[in-house]
């Protein structure tokens, strides 16, 4: 594509292009003729990948290119996941997002149905609190919400054919675990510390035990995708399925 039409599909100026290119953050294009750039579909996603970082990481040119630079050496999965990241996993959105007041308010800032909130809402995966007869929405909550819709949209929910129920046993497993460990180790820290100290430690092990789940269940969920596709691909596949496993950078992992 010519880059009259890059620029109509990024979003992006013709000049920020061109210095994008001189940075070398995006790679030079090759030349369908002496001034004419021909730039394939790859570079959309370069494209939207860079302006993410910026916008929802404030990271400066250098550091981006440091970044991607080094993610073009990880495996497909790995570049997948961190563009993924970086476009869904909006650190701002903790600092500037606040609780929403009212169902309508929710969607709007969600884009969840009102069928569906009711739905969640019956199976607890959303919760809120009542005040003065108002439902009001956590910050927790309306990223929830932006997940839920967002998992909808690649396949993970009725317009993949998946009942979104089937979340409730993930959710009263949480909610249960969540439950044991606190109880296992609050009231100990409780009557030991005074109530900053208190404070500073339960928030510290909210997040700790957040990343360590995100981090094992990315880990399991590799390794059972190659367990996977070892068990479905027939001997005269197995090329087929080491390569796979080579894209889903599990090949070390043992049986």
């Amino acid at each position: 594509m010519k880059i009259s039409e890059l620029v109509k599909r990024t979003g992006v100026s013709r000049e920020t292009i061109h210095y994008y290119i001189r940075e070398g953050v995006l790679r030079k294009p090759r030349k369908a003729a002496k001034n004419v750039a021909d730039y394939h579909e790859g570079y959309i996603d370069q494209i939207q990948l860079i302006k993410s970082l910026r916008e929802n990481y404030f990271l400066p040119i250098p550091v981006i290119k440091k970044l991607i630079q080094k993610m073009r050496k990880e495996s497909p999965t790995d570049q997948h996941s961190f563009r993924f990241l970086s476009e869904y996993f909006r650190p701002l959105d903790h600092l500037f997002s606040g609780s929403v007041t009212g169902e309508s308010a929710f969607m709007d800032a969600t884009g969840i149905s009102s069928k569906w909130l009711s739905k969640f809402e019956e199976w607890g995966i959303i919760t809120f609190e009542s005040v003065n007869e108002k439902k009001i929405y956590s910050r927790e909550n309306v990223i929830i919400g932006k997940l839920l819709v967002e998992m909808d949209q690649i396949g993970m929910g009725p317009s993949g054919g998946i009942d979104p129920e089937n979340l409730r046993q993930y959710t009263d497993l949480f909610r249960d675990m969540v439950v044991k460990n606190f109880y296992k180790f609050v009231p100990t820290w409780h009557s030991s510390m005074s109530e900053d100290e208190f404070i500073g430690m339960v928030n510290k092990s909210v997040e700790v035990m957040s990343l360590f789940l995100y981090h094992f269940y990315r880990m399991a969920s590799k390794e059972e995708s190659k367990k996977y596709f070892e068990r479905h691909y027939e001997p005269t596949q197995q090329k087929n399925g080491a390569e796979v496993a080579r894209k889903l950078n599990m090949s070390g992992v043992k049986r």
